[in-house]
Protein backbone atom coordinates (compact mmCIF):
# COMPACT_ATOMS: atom_id res chain seq x y z
CA UNK A 1 0.00 0.00 0.00
CA UNK A 2 0.72 3.53 -0.73
CA UNK A 3 -0.32 6.23 1.54
CA UNK A 4 -0.28 9.97 1.52
CA UNK A 5 -2.21 10.54 4.75
CA UNK A 6 -4.15 14.13 5.09
CA UNK A 7 -2.62 16.39 7.95
CA UNK A 8 -5.24 16.07 10.23
CA UNK A 9 -5.07 12.07 9.90
CA UNK A 10 -2.36 11.64 12.51
CA UNK A 11 -4.66 13.88 14.96
CA UNK A 12 -6.39 12.68 18.33
CA UNK A 13 -9.76 11.54 17.53
CA UNK A 14 -12.56 13.65 18.68
CA UNK A 15 -15.23 11.98 21.48
CA UNK A 16 -17.90 11.60 18.70
CA UNK A 17 -15.22 9.93 16.38
CA UNK A 18 -14.64 7.47 18.96
CA UNK A 19 -18.01 6.64 19.67
CA UNK A 20 -18.68 5.96 15.96
CA UNK A 21 -15.64 3.84 16.27
CA UNK A 22 -17.22 2.00 19.04
CA UNK A 23 -20.36 1.45 17.78
CA UNK A 24 -18.76 0.10 14.48
CA UNK A 25 -16.93 -2.44 16.71
CA UNK A 26 -19.91 -3.50 18.40
CA UNK A 27 -21.79 -4.36 15.23
CA UNK A 28 -18.93 -6.49 13.83
CA UNK A 29 -18.59 -8.01 16.81
CA UNK A 30 -22.55 -9.06 16.88
CA UNK A 31 -22.32 -9.52 13.20
CA UNK A 32 -19.43 -12.44 13.67
CA UNK A 33 -21.23 -14.05 17.05
CA UNK A 34 -24.33 -14.39 14.71
CA UNK A 35 -25.83 -11.21 16.68
CA UNK A 36 -27.02 -9.78 13.34
CA UNK A 37 -30.76 -10.51 13.76
CA UNK A 38 -30.55 -8.58 17.51
CA UNK A 39 -28.95 -5.19 15.85
CA UNK A 40 -31.93 -5.19 13.27
CA UNK A 41 -33.93 -5.58 16.57
CA UNK A 42 -32.79 -2.68 18.42
CA UNK A 43 -33.43 0.88 17.95
CA UNK A 44 -31.29 3.34 15.99
CA UNK A 45 -30.57 7.30 15.08
CA UNK A 46 -32.93 7.81 12.42
CA UNK A 47 -30.98 8.60 9.19
CA UNK A 48 -31.40 11.78 7.98
CA UNK A 49 -29.50 14.57 5.45
CA UNK A 50 -27.10 17.04 7.13
CA UNK A 51 -24.04 19.04 6.41
CA UNK A 52 -21.14 17.41 4.90
CA UNK A 53 -18.48 17.46 7.93
CA UNK A 54 -14.83 18.22 6.43
CA UNK A 55 -13.20 15.73 9.06
CA UNK A 56 -14.15 12.77 6.85
CA UNK A 57 -11.96 10.07 6.23
CA UNK A 58 -11.60 9.37 2.24
CA UNK A 59 -9.57 6.63 1.08
CA UNK A 60 -8.54 6.60 -2.32
CA UNK A 61 -7.69 3.33 -4.34
CA UNK A 62 -5.66 3.28 -7.69
CA UNK A 63 -3.08 1.72 -9.70
CA UNK A 64 -1.04 2.76 -12.61
CA UNK A 65 -1.14 -0.46 -14.36
CA UNK A 66 -5.40 -0.23 -14.51
CA UNK A 67 -4.79 2.30 -17.72
CA UNK A 68 -2.60 -0.52 -19.98
CA UNK A 69 -5.65 -2.80 -19.98
CA UNK A 70 -7.02 -2.82 -23.53
CA UNK A 71 -10.55 -4.13 -24.92
CA UNK A 72 -9.32 -3.97 -28.81
CA UNK A 73 -9.88 -1.49 -31.02
CA UNK A 74 -12.75 0.33 -31.98
CA UNK A 75 -14.12 -0.57 -28.30
CA UNK A 76 -16.10 2.06 -26.36
CA UNK A 77 -14.71 0.69 -22.59
CA UNK A 78 -11.39 2.33 -22.45
CA UNK A 79 -9.55 1.57 -18.72
CA UNK A 80 -7.35 4.77 -19.92
CA UNK A 81 -9.86 7.15 -18.85
CA UNK A 82 -9.49 6.07 -15.08
CA UNK A 83 -5.80 6.97 -15.65
CA UNK A 84 -6.91 10.34 -16.87
CA UNK A 85 -8.90 10.85 -13.73
CA UNK A 86 -6.09 10.04 -11.70
CA UNK A 87 -4.16 12.54 -13.67
CA UNK A 88 -6.49 15.54 -12.84
CA UNK A 89 -6.98 13.78 -9.19
CA UNK A 90 -3.13 14.98 -8.58
CA UNK A 91 -2.84 17.85 -10.47
CA UNK A 92 -5.77 19.82 -8.40
CA UNK A 93 -3.91 18.44 -5.11
CA UNK A 94 -6.93 16.10 -4.10
CA UNK A 95 -4.26 13.53 -3.17
CA UNK A 96 -3.13 15.11 0.43
CA UNK A 97 -6.19 15.01 1.91
CA UNK A 98 -7.06 11.39 1.48
CA UNK A 99 -5.55 8.36 1.65
CA UNK A 100 -3.51 6.59 -1.54
CA UNK A 101 -4.01 2.99 -1.88
CA UNK A 102 -2.99 0.84 -4.25
CA UNK A 103 -5.19 -2.08 -4.45
CA UNK A 104 -4.33 -5.99 -3.60
CA UNK A 105 -5.22 -8.04 -6.57
CA UNK A 106 -8.21 -10.26 -5.81
CA UNK A 107 -7.57 -13.90 -5.33
CA UNK A 108 -9.31 -16.49 -7.83
CA UNK A 109 -11.16 -17.93 -4.12
CA UNK A 110 -12.64 -14.74 -3.25
CA UNK A 111 -14.08 -14.28 -7.01
CA UNK A 112 -15.90 -17.24 -6.13
CA UNK A 113 -18.14 -16.18 -3.16
CA UNK A 114 -20.21 -14.67 -5.78
CA UNK A 115 -19.07 -16.54 -9.75
CA UNK A 116 -18.84 -20.05 -10.26
CA UNK A 117 -15.81 -21.43 -10.18
CA UNK A 118 -15.78 -23.18 -13.84
CA UNK A 119 -16.54 -19.09 -14.92
CA UNK A 120 -13.40 -18.01 -13.31
CA UNK A 121 -11.39 -20.97 -14.30
CA UNK A 122 -12.37 -19.79 -17.67
CA UNK A 123 -11.53 -16.12 -16.84
CA UNK A 124 -8.03 -17.07 -15.33
CA UNK A 125 -6.70 -19.19 -18.35
CA UNK A 126 -8.19 -18.13 -21.53
CA UNK A 127 -6.50 -15.61 -23.56
CA UNK A 128 -6.71 -14.29 -27.20
CA UNK A 129 -4.38 -16.63 -28.66
CA UNK A 130 -6.35 -19.71 -27.29
CA UNK A 131 -9.47 -18.99 -27.14
CA UNK A 132 -10.20 -20.68 -29.99
CA UNK A 133 -9.71 -24.08 -27.65
CA UNK A 134 -12.65 -22.46 -25.45
CA UNK A 135 -15.19 -22.42 -28.19
CA UNK A 136 -18.20 -23.63 -25.96
CA UNK A 137 -17.43 -21.70 -22.89
CA UNK A 138 -16.76 -18.47 -25.25
CA UNK A 139 -20.41 -19.36 -25.91
CA UNK A 140 -21.86 -20.04 -22.69
CA UNK A 141 -19.95 -17.78 -20.82
CA UNK A 142 -21.22 -14.72 -23.54
CA UNK A 143 -18.06 -13.56 -24.24
CA UNK A 144 -19.72 -12.05 -27.48
CA UNK A 145 -18.33 -9.08 -29.59
CA UNK A 146 -19.08 -6.10 -26.32
CA UNK A 147 -17.10 -8.45 -23.84
CA UNK A 148 -14.00 -9.71 -26.03
CA UNK A 149 -11.29 -11.53 -24.69
CA UNK A 150 -8.41 -9.35 -24.49
CA UNK A 151 -5.27 -9.65 -22.89
CA UNK A 152 -4.44 -9.92 -19.49
CA UNK A 153 -8.27 -10.21 -18.80
CA UNK A 154 -7.82 -11.83 -15.57
CA UNK A 155 -5.46 -9.56 -14.05
CA UNK A 156 -7.97 -6.97 -15.28
CA UNK A 157 -10.62 -8.27 -13.24
CA UNK A 158 -8.50 -9.30 -10.34
CA UNK A 159 -6.81 -5.51 -9.93
CA UNK A 160 -10.43 -3.46 -10.20
CA UNK A 161 -12.25 -6.01 -8.23
CA UNK A 162 -9.57 -5.83 -5.67
CA UNK A 163 -10.07 -2.09 -5.22
CA UNK A 164 -13.95 -2.48 -4.17
CA UNK A 165 -13.35 -5.45 -2.00
CA UNK A 166 -10.68 -3.47 -0.32
CA UNK A 167 -12.72 -1.06 -0.07
CA UNK A 168 -15.47 -2.86 1.78
CA UNK A 169 -13.07 -4.34 4.24
CA UNK A 170 -12.04 -0.48 5.23
CA UNK A 171 -15.02 0.34 5.49
CA UNK A 172 -16.25 -2.53 7.85
CA UNK A 173 -13.57 -2.01 10.07
CA UNK A 174 -14.24 2.13 10.39
CA UNK A 175 -10.70 2.63 8.68
CA UNK A 176 -12.50 4.98 6.21
CA UNK A 177 -15.85 6.73 6.38
CA UNK A 178 -15.60 7.02 2.44
CA UNK A 179 -13.94 4.70 -0.61
CA UNK A 180 -13.35 5.73 -4.03
CA UNK A 181 -12.43 3.08 -6.89
CA UNK A 182 -13.23 5.02 -10.00
CA UNK A 183 -11.94 1.60 -11.72
CA UNK A 184 -14.37 -0.58 -10.04
CA UNK A 185 -18.91 -0.77 -10.65
CA UNK A 186 -18.89 -3.01 -13.19
CA UNK A 187 -22.72 -3.61 -12.69
CA UNK A 188 -23.82 -6.10 -15.25
CA UNK A 189 -21.65 -9.34 -14.79
CA UNK A 190 -23.79 -12.49 -13.52
CA UNK A 191 -22.67 -15.45 -11.49
CA UNK A 192 -21.16 -17.10 -14.54
CA UNK A 193 -21.84 -14.69 -17.60
CA UNK A 194 -19.97 -11.85 -18.87
CA UNK A 195 -22.52 -8.80 -20.09
CA UNK A 196 -21.93 -4.91 -20.86
CA UNK A 197 -18.70 -5.19 -20.57
CA UNK A 198 -18.42 -5.99 -17.17
CA UNK A 199 -16.69 -9.78 -16.28
CA UNK A 200 -16.68 -9.64 -12.72
CA UNK A 201 -19.03 -8.16 -10.54
CA UNK A 202 -17.22 -6.40 -8.23
CA UNK A 203 -20.17 -4.72 -6.85
CA UNK A 204 -21.64 -8.29 -5.49
CA UNK A 205 -18.43 -9.26 -4.17
CA UNK A 206 -18.07 -5.85 -2.28
CA UNK A 207 -21.44 -5.99 -0.87
CA UNK A 208 -21.48 -9.68 0.39
CA UNK A 209 -18.15 -8.53 2.36
CA UNK A 210 -19.97 -5.65 4.10
CA UNK A 211 -22.60 -8.22 5.19
CA UNK A 212 -20.45 -10.31 7.25
CA UNK A 213 -20.32 -7.15 9.20
CA UNK A 214 -24.10 -5.51 8.42
CA UNK A 215 -27.00 -6.46 8.34
CA UNK A 216 -28.14 -3.58 5.85
CA UNK A 217 -26.55 -2.65 2.37
CA UNK A 218 -28.19 -0.27 0.22
CA UNK A 219 -27.16 -0.17 -3.36
CA UNK A 220 -28.03 3.18 -5.38
CA UNK A 221 -26.66 3.01 -9.37
CA UNK A 222 -26.93 6.26 -11.37
CA UNK A 223 -25.56 4.86 -14.43
CA UNK A 224 -27.46 5.36 -17.39
CA UNK A 225 -27.83 1.97 -17.60
CA UNK A 226 -29.89 -0.51 -15.38
CA UNK A 227 -27.67 -2.44 -12.18
CA UNK A 228 -28.87 -5.39 -13.52
CA UNK A 229 -26.98 -8.07 -11.98
CA UNK A 230 -26.31 -6.15 -8.92
CA UNK A 231 -30.24 -6.48 -8.64
CA UNK A 232 -30.41 -9.82 -9.57
CA UNK A 233 -28.07 -11.24 -7.12
CA UNK A 234 -29.81 -9.83 -3.91
CA UNK A 235 -33.62 -10.17 -6.30
CA UNK A 236 -34.97 -12.70 -3.06
CA UNK A 237 -33.19 -11.00 0.04
CA UNK A 238 -34.40 -8.18 1.81
CA UNK A 239 -30.69 -7.98 3.33
CA UNK A 240 -29.74 -5.50 -0.03
CA UNK A 241 -32.02 -2.70 -0.76
CA UNK A 242 -31.02 -1.84 -4.49
CA UNK A 243 -32.24 2.05 -6.04
CA UNK A 244 -31.39 2.28 -9.98
CA UNK A 245 -32.11 5.57 -11.78
CA UNK A 246 -31.71 4.38 -15.26
CA UNK A 247 -32.94 4.82 -19.03
CA UNK A 248 -35.88 2.37 -19.68
CA UNK A 249 -37.43 1.58 -22.81
CA UNK A 250 -36.67 1.98 -26.51
CA UNK A 251 -34.91 -1.54 -26.17
CA UNK A 252 -32.41 0.10 -24.44
CA UNK A 253 -29.67 -1.98 -22.84
CA UNK A 254 -30.20 -4.04 -20.55
CA UNK A 255 -33.75 -4.24 -20.99
CA UNK A 256 -34.42 -4.50 -17.34
CA UNK A 257 -35.38 -2.19 -14.41
CA UNK A 258 -39.09 -1.62 -15.01
CA UNK A 259 -41.59 0.43 -12.70
CA UNK A 260 -42.95 -2.73 -11.35
CA UNK A 261 -39.40 -4.91 -11.31
CA UNK A 262 -39.32 -4.76 -7.58
CA UNK A 263 -37.71 -8.09 -6.14
CA UNK A 264 -39.29 -11.46 -5.23
CA UNK A 265 -39.64 -13.57 -2.21
CA UNK A 266 -38.00 -11.87 0.80
CA UNK A 267 -36.76 -9.36 -1.65
CA UNK A 268 -39.98 -8.54 -2.61
CA UNK A 269 -40.15 -4.19 -2.15
CA UNK A 270 -36.12 -4.79 -1.90
CA UNK A 271 -35.48 -3.69 -5.55
CA UNK A 272 -36.47 0.01 -6.60
CA UNK A 273 -36.07 1.34 -9.88
CA UNK A 274 -36.64 4.29 -11.36
CA UNK A 275 -36.99 4.57 -15.25
CA UNK A 276 -36.58 7.77 -17.05
CA UNK A 277 -36.70 8.92 -20.37
CA UNK A 278 -34.00 10.69 -22.78
CA UNK A 279 -32.79 13.71 -21.59
CA UNK A 280 -33.53 13.92 -18.03
CA UNK A 281 -31.83 17.06 -16.80
CA UNK A 282 -30.27 18.35 -13.59
CA UNK A 283 -33.46 19.55 -12.10
CA UNK A 284 -35.54 16.70 -12.81
CA UNK A 285 -33.53 13.89 -11.76
CA UNK A 286 -33.09 16.10 -8.71
CA UNK A 287 -36.91 16.11 -8.16
CA UNK A 288 -36.38 12.40 -7.80
CA UNK A 289 -33.33 11.20 -6.66
CA UNK A 290 -33.27 13.65 -3.25
CA UNK A 291 -37.15 12.32 -1.98
CA UNK A 292 -36.32 8.57 -3.14
CA UNK A 293 -33.01 8.43 -1.49
CA UNK A 294 -34.73 10.58 1.67
CA UNK A 295 -37.53 8.44 1.96
CA UNK A 296 -35.21 4.96 1.75
CA UNK A 297 -32.61 6.35 4.20
CA UNK A 298 -35.42 6.78 6.76
CA UNK A 299 -37.25 3.33 6.33
CA UNK A 300 -34.62 1.46 5.78
CA UNK A 301 -31.83 2.54 7.79
CA UNK A 302 -28.52 1.12 6.17
CA UNK A 303 -25.63 0.24 8.42
CA UNK A 304 -23.75 1.21 4.78
CA UNK A 305 -24.06 2.62 1.20
CA UNK A 306 -22.27 1.26 -1.79
CA UNK A 307 -22.95 4.46 -5.22
CA UNK A 308 -22.14 3.35 -8.75
CA UNK A 309 -21.17 6.59 -10.63
CA UNK A 310 -21.54 5.59 -13.90
CA UNK A 311 -20.14 8.88 -15.71
CA UNK A 312 -22.77 7.94 -18.76
CA UNK A 313 -25.52 9.83 -17.23
CA UNK A 314 -23.83 13.10 -17.99
CA UNK A 315 -24.62 15.22 -21.19
CA UNK A 316 -22.64 14.09 -24.69
CA UNK A 317 -21.64 10.48 -23.67
CA UNK A 318 -21.46 8.37 -26.88
CA UNK A 319 -23.81 5.60 -25.65
CA UNK A 320 -25.74 7.60 -23.11
CA UNK A 321 -28.80 9.62 -23.88
CA UNK A 322 -29.26 11.83 -20.42
CA UNK A 323 -28.04 16.03 -20.16
CA UNK A 324 -27.31 15.28 -16.64
CA UNK A 325 -24.20 18.26 -15.86
CA UNK A 326 -21.29 17.28 -13.91
CA UNK A 327 -22.65 19.58 -10.90
CA UNK A 328 -26.29 17.84 -11.23
CA UNK A 329 -24.13 14.20 -11.08
CA UNK A 330 -21.93 14.99 -8.00
CA UNK A 331 -25.30 16.17 -6.05
CA UNK A 332 -26.15 12.57 -5.80
CA UNK A 333 -22.69 11.81 -4.16
CA UNK A 334 -23.08 15.52 -1.58
CA UNK A 335 -26.37 14.41 -0.87
CA UNK A 336 -25.68 11.17 0.26
CA UNK A 337 -22.33 11.91 2.39
CA UNK A 338 -24.87 14.19 4.41
CA UNK A 339 -26.11 10.87 5.90
CA UNK A 340 -22.80 10.07 7.76
CA UNK A 341 -23.33 6.34 6.45
CA UNK A 342 -19.74 4.84 5.63
CA UNK A 343 -20.31 4.93 1.63
CA UNK A 344 -18.29 3.16 -1.08
CA UNK A 345 -18.17 4.95 -4.49
CA UNK A 346 -17.30 3.20 -7.07
CA UNK A 347 -17.04 4.00 -11.25
CA UNK A 348 -18.77 2.26 -14.20
CA UNK A 349 -20.23 3.49 -17.40
CA UNK A 350 -18.89 6.09 -19.37
CA UNK A 351 -17.81 6.52 -22.87
CA UNK A 352 -16.40 9.71 -23.93
CA UNK A 353 -13.19 9.64 -21.85
CA UNK A 354 -12.43 13.21 -21.02
CA UNK A 355 -16.12 13.32 -19.47
CA UNK A 356 -15.56 10.71 -17.34
CA UNK A 357 -12.13 11.94 -16.04
CA UNK A 358 -13.31 15.37 -15.53
CA UNK A 359 -16.26 13.85 -13.59
CA UNK A 360 -14.85 11.22 -11.73
CA UNK A 361 -12.19 14.28 -10.78
CA UNK A 362 -14.33 16.55 -9.84
CA UNK A 363 -16.45 13.95 -7.81
CA UNK A 364 -13.78 13.28 -5.62
CA UNK A 365 -13.27 17.04 -4.66
CA UNK A 366 -16.94 16.73 -3.89
CA UNK A 367 -16.30 13.69 -1.26
CA UNK A 368 -13.68 15.61 -0.27
CA UNK A 369 -15.52 19.10 0.17
CA UNK A 370 -13.05 20.79 -2.24
CA UNK A 371 -15.43 20.99 -5.22
CA UNK A 372 -15.88 25.13 -5.02
CA UNK A 373 -11.48 25.05 -4.74
CA UNK A 374 -11.20 23.39 -7.79
CA UNK A 375 -11.12 25.93 -10.60
CA UNK A 376 -13.14 25.36 -14.26
CA UNK A 377 -9.63 25.97 -15.91
CA UNK A 378 -7.78 22.47 -16.11
CA UNK A 379 -4.49 22.55 -14.40
CA UNK A 380 -1.68 21.50 -16.86
CA UNK A 381 -1.54 17.52 -17.33
CA UNK A 382 0.16 14.98 -19.60
CA UNK A 383 -3.48 14.31 -20.70
CA UNK A 384 -4.21 17.73 -21.86
CA UNK A 385 -4.97 17.87 -25.33
CA UNK A 386 -7.54 15.07 -24.92
CA UNK A 387 -9.53 17.98 -23.18
CA UNK A 388 -10.08 20.24 -25.76
CA UNK A 389 -11.03 22.22 -27.13
CA UNK A 390 -12.17 24.75 -23.78
CA UNK A 391 -9.93 22.82 -21.48
CA UNK A 392 -12.33 23.00 -18.48
CA UNK A 393 -13.61 20.97 -15.53
CA UNK A 394 -17.07 21.29 -15.67
CA UNK A 395 -19.29 19.38 -17.72
CA UNK A 396 -22.43 21.32 -19.32
CA UNK A 397 -25.92 20.46 -20.52
CA UNK A 398 -26.66 20.52 -23.80
CA UNK A 399 -28.99 23.16 -24.87
CA UNK A 400 -30.81 22.10 -27.48
CA UNK A 401 -31.35 18.26 -26.58
CA UNK A 402 -35.21 17.30 -25.63
CA UNK A 403 -35.84 15.93 -22.25
CA UNK A 404 -38.65 13.20 -22.92
CA UNK A 405 -39.74 13.36 -19.18
CA UNK A 406 -42.51 15.00 -18.77
CA UNK A 407 -43.77 16.14 -15.26
CA UNK A 408 -46.59 14.10 -15.24
CA UNK A 409 -44.50 11.35 -15.90
CA UNK A 410 -41.70 12.08 -13.39
CA UNK A 411 -44.40 12.45 -10.84
CA UNK A 412 -46.05 8.94 -11.50
CA UNK A 413 -42.79 7.64 -11.31
CA UNK A 414 -42.39 9.62 -7.58
CA UNK A 415 -45.65 8.49 -6.32
CA UNK A 416 -45.13 4.69 -7.62
CA UNK A 417 -42.08 4.12 -6.04
CA UNK A 418 -43.09 6.17 -2.85
CA UNK A 419 -45.75 3.29 -2.82
CA UNK A 420 -43.28 0.69 -2.96
CA UNK A 421 -41.46 2.21 -0.28
CA UNK A 422 -44.34 1.82 2.02
CA UNK A 423 -43.62 -1.86 2.41
CA UNK A 424 -40.26 -1.48 3.11
CA UNK A 425 -40.16 -2.90 7.01
CA UNK A 426 -38.97 -0.56 10.04
CA UNK A 427 -35.86 -0.45 11.47
CA UNK A 428 -36.59 -3.07 14.74
CA UNK A 429 -38.50 -5.91 12.43
CA UNK A 430 -37.06 -9.09 11.69
CA UNK A 431 -34.85 -9.53 8.83
CA UNK A 432 -33.41 -12.38 7.25
CA UNK A 433 -30.63 -13.85 9.08
CA UNK A 434 -29.17 -15.90 6.33
CA UNK A 435 -26.68 -14.53 4.03
CA UNK A 436 -28.47 -14.27 0.21
CA UNK A 437 -28.41 -16.21 -2.33
CA UNK A 438 -25.52 -14.74 -3.95
CA UNK A 439 -23.40 -15.83 -1.27
CA UNK A 440 -24.40 -19.81 -1.25
CA UNK A 441 -24.52 -20.19 -5.09
CA UNK A 442 -28.12 -20.32 -5.78
CA UNK A 443 -29.63 -18.51 -8.60
CA UNK A 444 -31.26 -15.60 -7.72
CA UNK A 445 -33.66 -15.54 -10.32
CA UNK A 446 -35.17 -17.83 -12.73
CA UNK A 447 -34.77 -16.43 -16.65
CA UNK A 448 -34.31 -12.41 -17.05
CA UNK A 449 -35.34 -10.66 -19.54
CA UNK A 450 -32.27 -10.33 -21.75
CA UNK A 451 -31.61 -8.33 -25.24
CA UNK A 452 -29.26 -9.55 -28.06
CA UNK A 453 -25.71 -7.67 -27.70
CA UNK A 454 -24.03 -6.19 -30.63
CA UNK A 455 -20.51 -4.78 -31.49
CA UNK A 456 -20.24 -0.97 -30.47
CA UNK A 457 -17.51 1.09 -33.38
CA UNK A 458 -15.55 3.96 -31.40
CA UNK A 459 -12.29 5.52 -32.40
CA UNK A 460 -8.59 4.09 -32.70
CA UNK A 461 -6.45 3.94 -29.92
CA UNK A 462 -2.91 4.23 -29.26
CA UNK A 463 -1.40 0.78 -29.79
CA UNK A 464 -1.17 -1.16 -26.52
CA UNK A 465 -2.21 2.16 -23.91
CA UNK A 466 -5.50 1.18 -23.91
CA UNK A 467 -6.17 5.46 -24.84
CA UNK A 468 -8.60 6.51 -27.10
CA UNK A 469 -6.80 8.52 -30.33
CA UNK A 470 -9.65 9.47 -31.64
CA UNK A 471 -12.15 10.12 -28.51
CA UNK A 472 -14.55 12.67 -30.63
CA UNK A 473 -15.83 10.30 -33.03
CA UNK A 474 -19.80 9.74 -32.47
CA UNK A 475 -19.79 6.24 -34.37
CA UNK A 476 -21.04 4.11 -31.20
CA UNK A 477 -24.66 3.51 -31.13
CA UNK A 478 -25.31 0.23 -29.64
CA UNK A 479 -25.53 -1.26 -26.15
CA UNK A 480 -23.40 -1.13 -23.03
Amino acid sequence: KQALRPSWSASRPTPAERLRRARRRALCSACRSGGAAEQARSPRRRLEAGRMTSKRKVSYYYDPEIGNFYYGHGHPMKPHRVRMAHSLIVRYGLCNHMELIRPVALSEEMMQTFHTKEYVNFLKHVTPENQENFSREVKTYAFVSDCPVFDRIFDYCQLYSGGSLGGAVRLNHGMSDIVINWSGGLHHAKKSEASGFCYVNDIVLAILEMLKYHHRVLYIDIDVHHGDGVEEAFLTTDRCLTVSFHKHGDNFFPGTGDLEDIGEGKGKYYSVNVPLDDGIDDAAYESLFKPIMSRVMEVYQPGIVVLQSGADSVAGDKLGCFNLTSKGHAECHKFMATFGVPMLVLGGGGYKIKNVARLWAYETGTLLGLEKQMQDDLPPNEFYEYFAPDYRLNIDRIPDLQNKNTREHLEKVRERVMRHLSHIRPVGAQFSERMPDAMSGETASGGRKRRSRSSNGGGDAEEGSGSDADDNDDGEKSDV
